[in-house]
Order: C-alpha cells, then sequence, then structure tokens
C-alpha cells in the first residue's frame, strides 16, 4: 500500500513545490529538488495518482538515507501555499508529427491545467517544462492572465547547459568557468550565442589565440541542437539534463538568489516587434520570478538569426490562437 507517506521531523521555514505531471522529467524533477534539498515539501501531482504515488513513494525512499524532505502525491488543492508551482505535463512528440501538432495538444492540456491551478491559487509562480516549451508557456500567461514575469518556460536553461558541456569539451576546461547562451527558441531555429562566450572572464577568440588552439564552433552549434534528439533516439526521452536546468532555475526562485539565467517568457512592449512573443533570453530571476531581462550585445549576423527564430515562434503562436486577440503589446 502506497498511502501514509510521513511528514519530516521538522519543518523550520516550510518550502513548497508543487510538480505537475508524474511521467519521466517530474520524477527526475522532484529526485533531483529533493537531493539537492531545494524545497522541504515535493508535491506530485498527476491524472494517473497511482502512477503519483508510486514515484512519489520511490523519491521519498531515498530521503531515509540523509535528509528530512517530504516528497509526496497530492491534488491540485496542494497549490494553494506553493511557492512554485511545475508543469511538465503533456505527450511527447511521436515519429511525424510537427510541432504544430505536438503544440495543439500540449497547449489544450496546459490550458486545463492552468485553469485548476487558479482556483487555488490566483497569485501562483508558475515554470513551464512541457513541450514546445515556448508556445505552451504563452498559453498558460495568458489563461493565467498573471504578470509576465510569474510565468517561466525553461525555455533554452538546458540548451545553454548543453553549449557550455560542448565548449568545455572541446576546449578541456572546467565547465563552470564557461559563460555561454543559447537564445530564442526552445527548439531547431534556437541560436548559439558565441559572440558572448567567455572562458574565466576571457573572450573566447582572445582564449583561443593565447592557447594557440581553435575550436570547431560549427561542429559545436550543430551538436547542441541535436543532442536532444540524439539521446531520444537511443534511450526514448531526455529527463536528467532538463531535471538539473529545472532545479537551477528552483534555486534562485527558493533562494531569491537574483541570478541570470536564459529563459522563456513574454516580452513585453519594448521589444518593438518581439513583443507578445515568448522566446528565451537572459534574466534575473528571483522570488518574485523573473525580475528583469537583458537584451545582450550580439553580432548583426547573431541578431537575424534571432528574428528569424523568434519569427517561427511569433507564428506557431498565431496558429494556435495565443494572444491573437491583442491589439497592444502587453506592458
Amino acid at each position: 500500500m502506497i498511502e501514509g507517506l510521513r511528514k519530516p521531523v521538522s519543518i523550520h521555514q516550510k518550502s513548497k513545490v508543487v510538480i505537475i505531471g508524474a511521467g519521466n522529467v517530474g520524477e527526475a524533477i522532484a529526485y533531483t529538488l529533493m537531493v539537492r534539498k531545494q524545497a522541504n515539501d515535493i508535491v506530485l501531482i498527476d491524472l494517473d495518482k497511482n502512477k503519483a504515488k508510486a514515484a512519489a513513494l520511490d523519491v521519498a525512499h531515498g530521503t531515509g538515507f540523509y535528509s528530512q524532505v517530504w516528497v509526496r502525491a497530492g491534488s491540485y488543492e496542494d497549490c494553494k501555499d506553493a511557492q512554485l508551482i511545475i508543469i511538465t505535463a503533456g505527450i511527447g512528440r511521436k515519429p511525424g508529427q510537427t510541432r504544430l501538432e505536438l503544440g495543439q495538444v500540449n497547449v489544450s492540456i496546459a490550458r486545463d491545467i492552468a485553469r485548476c491551478i487558479m482556483e487555488y491559487n490566483d497569485n501562483p509562480l508558475i515554470l513551464v517544462v512541457s513541450n514546445p516549451a515556448d508556445v505552451v508557456t504563452a498559453a498558460v500567461l495568458e489563461e493565467t492572465g498573471l504578470r509576465r514575469g510569474q510565468v517561466i518556460g525553461s525555455g533554452t536553461s538546458l540548451d545553454s547547459a548543453r553549449f557550455r558541456y560542448f565548449i568545455s569539451e572541446a576546449l578541456h576546461v572546467d565547465v563552470e568557468d564557461i559563460k555561454a547562451y543559447v537564445l530564442g527558441e526552445h527548439g531547431d531555429s534556437q541560436v548559439a550565442i558565441w559572440s558572448n562566450v567567455t572562458i574565466a572572464g576571457i573572450p573566447l577568440d582572445t582564449y583561443e589565440e593565447q592557447r594557440g588552439i581553435k575550436i570547431n564552433r560549427e561542429e559545436i552549434t550543430q551538436l547542441t541542437k541535436t543532442s536532444g534528439a540524439d539521446i531520444i533516439k537511443g534511450k526514448g526521452a531526455t529527463f536528467y539534463g532538463v531535471a538539473m536546468a529545472v532545479s537551477n532555475i528552483t534555486e534562485r526562485i527558493m533562494n531569491d538568489q537574483q541570478g541570470v539565467v536564459p529563459v522563456a517568457h513574454l516580452m513585453g512592449a519594448r521589444y518593438g516587434k518581439w513583443a507578445n512573443i515568448c522566446f528565451s533570453m537572459p534574466c534575473i530571476i528571483g522570488s518574485d520570478g523573473i525580475e528583469a531581462t537583458f537584451d545582450i550585445p550580439i553580432t548583426d549576423e547573431e541578431r537575424e538569426a534571432l528574428n528569424k527564430s523568434v519569427e517561427i515562434i511569433g507564428n506557431m503562436q498565431n496558429e494556435l490562437g495565443i494572444f491573437t486577440h491583442l491589439t497592444n503589446p502587453l506592458e
């Protein structure tokens, strides 16, 4: 029997994260948050209640080794006092299925979830992981009517981590010393921003010149873009990398760290033709969600690629009927 998951012996300052969707990604996120002690109350919600209970219990068993963290299955009522609600629910992309077809299904699911959340919490902070991440994030924002900074998509945070990983491999340098961004769509049109890559604060061009090396940028860009698909081809799904990306965002929120992370969010009026389109740019993230967005200096070529990426997302939003009613950009 799976009922009766224990509560922690003591909770000093209660911190609660609700994860909606107990599939591979949701379960991996719950496990990662538990191991990194980023909340002391982690709740899994799923339409399949038995699956949610089993997943929660499997993760909860690990707390017996070192940490008083309560991991349990719950219901939408648990959203009412959650510091963060993470949406992972949705279907995976099937062979031959277009991103638009996937978007139609997962946007519908996400809208239903958003309505359920708002029944119990009228001012939540929501992190969207479900794909296609950009348009699903926009749909959740539209459905909830929250301010733009309260609905965050995991966006290119994972793509940027992959980018840094492949650069570190090529340079044989600790990945923590590498700062690099992938911006735009979490998808095929993503843009690797090579002009801003630094190693321990040293611009990449300068670093290569001083070391007498030259890495293959085109190959790394391609690996960054296709590695997710390669993993899916080999094992059927990706979940550990995205769990760490979500954990990184969660840490900034739960600890009010004011960290800079590339995440998806709806752009405001000051972004001109990019306004009302949801995609990833570097943002300061704290306990209130997104607190500032940076339009970092990039090359003309990168700007052109980013414009194309934003256009692709904007067209998908229009085809899915997301924010098509707006006559003026949101502030």
